[in-house]
Parts: structure tokens; C-alpha cells; sequence
């Protein structure tokens, strides 16, 4: 009795230890049986996850995917496999080369990898007296290589001068002021790519999108350089969510566009708010440099060298203009001739107002041309959205107004399209240096008419040249044939409502266009240089 009773003991404790037991072919079968689809549901089934590999994935609250990093705090791109030799640029007559002005190895791996070799008229001019720690003032647009200037200065002089460790979030060291969204993103832009060898915090704040997504950047940790709309920035002010008393470089582009949209009070504010001009480095800069511009670089400046690139230099030296003779109503024929017959994949034209912006996106659009419109009216974010789109050639053909006349820089446009000549000689060169920038060549074309006729002597006295005046050939001024059925459907990113339709045309009829009650809303008369 005593032998049986150990024996079936045995035999319990062996089928225990073998349940408890993995079975290692076992689990090899079950592992993809674990991916297979349930034969009730149909659903795949997914392999469990183990509990350490669920702590190890951290999710925002709610669940979802692991909460990405912002991109101004990814870590700096690793350096260490580049040195300066790769970096060869041959000595020429009249030019600064960057190797010549003794720049940290980080700047000069991000100049290289932008591709630049020598410096532009003006940063061969400013740099060597800004990296010595001096104010300037200087008269240049964009597209003359003015924003790398101050950038290279900035991120310089913080390689240089690095920041003591036990910093609080929300006080820069180098603050940068722009009238303009656009120019805001465009800035922020930049400095992300010549600092993407250098472990800094790049935050840009401006109106129009999200407050508070904007003060969670400002407050998550510190911030090495801000750029900023002047109002957005006196909204974080108020809410005590930035500090400026510790900025050690500040830089007001622009000031001229400040001072004609009524800024000046608000940076005004801002500038008092920063330390004294003997304790900060100040780079001021302008399109213009007149008596009003002049007060305020003396004032918020000290002992400032002086650099002047004329606007004509940029028009004359790298843009190829021609201005077309036409009538209102060859206008569009013209265009759409141009971009098709040239096979421009990548067009900005201009118009002075709104109003003709969503009339030729519409038109352009119903003769097979994708376009979008960039306007004072649009909201930030398509705005952005848009010239990200134009940028990656998602969009052939981006109509603007003034809007985007400044600040913009768009890699490889080698076109410019006025539809509309300004009124201001002074906005001809700022649209026509959206091509032609940093040396590159460009082509300008303007259209024109009986109107816009008068405005060609003021601007040919303000850039100091004649521009070629012509009659475009004949076959150019046919107007496209329609694409059937296009103007039924979506109108074009930007264009608004589609057109209402034509009474007499193919297709179904509105119910309310027509009616005997006369509530049909007015059909739109036919495009100018477009058949029916």
C-alpha cells in the first residue's frame, strides 16, 4: 500500500512539473497561430505583448501612438564622420569664400550641406564685424542672403559662448522680430537648418494658429532662439510666458514693412523690454533706409557699421525681365499659354487684389492648371499647408497677393508672373526677388494693359534700367480649350465656391437658377480670353 501511494504521488508531481513546464515546440507552433485569422470573426489576431514591452512604448494620455518629439527638440544630427576636408572651395577673384572667416565646424558642416561656397555682397560685408560682437544696421532685401547672415551670427556666437546649464524655460538668448507670418516660418526655417549640427531649441511664435500649442513650446524647457510676430509675442509677454531680460542678440527684420502696418508701438514695447543696447548685441535691417527707419536703427542700436545692398542689384544683376504689351482680355490666354508651352512646373504670379486672385485660380483650374491661392483672407494654416504643397511641386501654380512679396523663399522658382503690375515700384522688386535669389538666376514676366501701362516708367526709374517691352507672337494669345465638365465640380484650393453654372450649357440645370421666382443667384459672365 505504502509503494502505491508513493508511486501515484510521483506521477502528480511530474504532470504538475510538466504543465508548469514550457514546451518549447509548442510555443513554436502557437506563435503563428497568435497572427492567424479567428475563423468566427475573421479578424487577425495579434501576438501578445508582454508587459515589459508595453512599459517600454510610452503613449500620450488616452492611448494612441508614442507621442512623437517637437522637431525643435530633436537631438543634434551626429558630426562626427564629417571633417573639413570634404569641404573644398577653390579661391576666386572678389569673393569671400566661408572657409575665410572662421567658422565652428558645426556651421560649416550645415553651410555644406546647403550647398553654399561664398558669401552673398551683403553677409561678406556684415559678418566679419558681426561675428566680432558689433550692432548693424543694414539696408538689403530678402533673397540677398541678409537672413543666413544674422543666423550664422547668432548660432556663432552661442557655439561660442555656450549657456550656463540651469537656465528656466521661456527666456531666449537671441530674439528675432518679423512683420509677417510668413516671414516668421521662413526665418524659423532657416535657423533649424543651419543649427541642425547644434543641440538648440528654435521656438517661432505668431498669430493665427493655436495660442496655447504655441505656449506650450515657449514653456517646455529652454529656448534658445524665439521668432515672433510682434502681437503674438506681447500675448505671451502678458501672460508672463516669456522673459526677455536675458536676450543677448536681438534682430528687427524687416522694419520698414513694421513701420507701414503700424508696429512700431509693439516693438517699441518689446525692444524696452530686452536688456540696454550697451548689454545686447542689435541687427537691424530694411528694405529701405529712410529718415524714419534711420531714427530707429540710432536709437535701439549702438555704433552700428553700415551695409547697403541697392535694390537694383538684385533686380537688374540676376533677373531676366521682359513686360508683355497686352489687352485685358489676352491676359489669361497669354499665361496659360506660357506655362504650358515653357512647361513651367513651378509658377508665382501675382495679383494686386483678392478679388482677381479667386477669378483666375478659378480659371486657371477649369483649363486644367492645379493652383491655389495665397491671400491675406486665407488662415494660417492653409497658408502653410499651401506653400508647403507649392514648394514640393504639389501645386503648379500658386496665385498671391503682396502677401507673399516678402519673405518667401522658395528653392529652384525660376519664374514670376506679374498678371498685375503694382502700384509701388518698391513691390515690383520685392515680387520679382521671390527668383533670381542669392545669385541664382530668374526670369520676371509681367503683363501689361491699358491700365497697368502706366506704372512701367516709375518702376524703370526706381531699379535704374529700361525693361524689354514686346509683343508676345501671335499663337501665344489663343485662348485653351475647356476640359468638359470641369467647372461642375470642386472649385480650386482657395478659389472659393465653384462658379455657378451658365444658363444654355450642357449638364443639369440648378433648380433655383431660372426660376420664375427669380431667386437664381446671377450667372457669372464668360472668362475673359476663354471660349464657352
Amino acid at each position: 500500500m505504502k509503494k502505491l501511494i508513493q508511486r501515484l504521488l510521483g506521477k502528480t508531481r511530474g504532470r504538475t512539473e510538466a504543465e508548469e513546464r514550457p514546451d518549447p515546440s509548442a510555443a513554436q507552433r502557437n506563435a503563428p497561430a497568435a497572427a492567424t485569422a479567428d475563423k468566427r470573426t475573421g479578424r487577425r489576431r495579434k501576438p501578445p505583448v508582454s508587459q515589459s514591452a508595453k512599459r517600454s512604448s510610452p503613449r500620450k494620455k488616452g492611448g494612441g501612438k508614442p507621442a512623437p518629439k517637437a522637431a525643435a527638440e530633436r537631438p543634434p544630427e551626429p558630426s562626427s564622420a564629417w571633417d573639413m576636408s570634404r569641404f573644398t572651395v577653390p579661391e576666386a577673384a572678389g569673393k569671400v569664400r566661408f572657409h575665410d572667416l572662421d567658422f565652428p565646424e558645426p556651421v560649416m558642416h550645415a553651410v555644406y550641406d546647403l550647398g553654399f561656397q561664398y558669401c552673398t555682397p551683403v553677409q561678406s560685408e556684415i559678418l566679419p564685424s558681426t561675428l566680432k560682437g558689433m550692432d548693424a544696421t543694414g539696408r538689403a532685401q530678402t533673397g540677398t542672403g541678409k537672413t543666413a547672415a544674422f543666423l550664422i551670427t547668432v548660432i556663432t556666437a552661442m557655439l561660442r559662448n555656450p549657456a550656463p546649464a540651469d537656465r528656466k524655460s521661456g527666456m531666449p538668448r537671441v530674439l528675432v522680430l518679423a512683420p509677417t507670418r510668413e516671414l516668421a516660418l521662413q526665418i524659423s526655417s532657416e535657423a533649424e537648418d543651419l543649427s541642425r549640427y547644434c543641440d538648440f531649441r528654435i521656438v517661432s511664435v505668431f498669430g493665427g494658429v493655436d495660442l496655447e500649442r504655441q505656449r506650450k513650446q515657449l514653456t517646455r524647457g529652454p529656448v534658445d532662439i524665439v521668432v515672433a510676430t510682434p502681437g503674438r509675442l506681447l500675448d505671451f509677454q502678458r501672460r508672463k510666458n516669456i522673459h526677455l531680460n536675458n536676450v543677448e542678440i536681438l534682430i528687427i527684420d524687416e522694419a520698414d514693412r513694421m513701420l507701414d502696418m503700424g508696429f512700431i508701438p509693439d516693438v517699441r514695447k518689446i525692444v524696452y523690454s530686452t536688456p540696454a543696447k550697451d548689454r545686447r548685441q542689435t541687427l537691424f535691417f530694411s528694405a529701405t533706409l529712410d529718415d524714419a527707419v534711420n531714427r530707429l536703427a540710432q536709437s535701439w542700436t549702438r555704433g552700428a557699421v553700415t551695409v547697403e545692398i541697392e535694390p537694383e542689384q538684385v533686380a537688374v544683376e540676376t533677373v531676366d525681365q521682359v513686360i508683355y504689351i497686352v489687352t485685358q482680355e489676352q491676359k489669361f490666354a497669354l499665361l496659360y499659354n506660357i506655362i504650358e508651352k515653357k512647361g513651367l512646373e513651378r509658377v508665382l504670379v501675382f495679383c494686386n487684389r483678392k478679388d482677381e486672385t479667386r477669378r483666375l485660380a478659378d480659371l486657371l483650374w477649369r483649363y486644367g492648371i492645379d493652383c491655389a491661392i495665397l491671400s491675406g483672407d486665407v488662415p494660417q494654416n492653409k497658408r502653410t499647408r499651401r506653400l508647403n504643397d507649392f514648394k514640393s511641386s504639389k501645386i503648379r501654380v500658386l496665385v498671391a497677393t503682396d502677401v507673399a512679396g516678402r519673405g518667401i523663399h522658395i528653392e529652384d522658382m525660376d519664374h514670376v508672373v506679374n498678371y498685375t503690375l503694382p502700384q509701388d515700384p518698391e513691390d515690383y522688386v520685392h515680387r520679382i526677388g521671390r527668383t533670381g535669389r542669392a545669385g541664382a538666376a530668374g526670369t520676371s514676366i509681367s503683363f501689361a494693359d491699358e491700365d497697368d501701362s502706366f506704372q512701367i516708367p516709375a518702376i524703370e526709374e526706381f531699379i535704374g534700367r529700361k525693361i524689354d517691352c514686346t509683343m508676345p507672337d501671335e499663337s501665344w494669345l489663343t485662348p485653351p480649350a475647356p476640359i468638359p465638365g470641369r467647372r461642375k465640380k470642386r472649385a480650386p484650393r482657395g478659389a472659393g465656391n465653384p462658379a455657378p453654372k451658365r444658363g444654355g450649357g450642357s449638364g443639369p440645370r440648378s433648380r433655383r437658377s431660372g426660376s420664375r421666382s427669380g431667386r437664381g443667384r446671377r450667372p457669372r459672365s464668360r472668362p475673359r480670353g476663354a471660349k464657352s
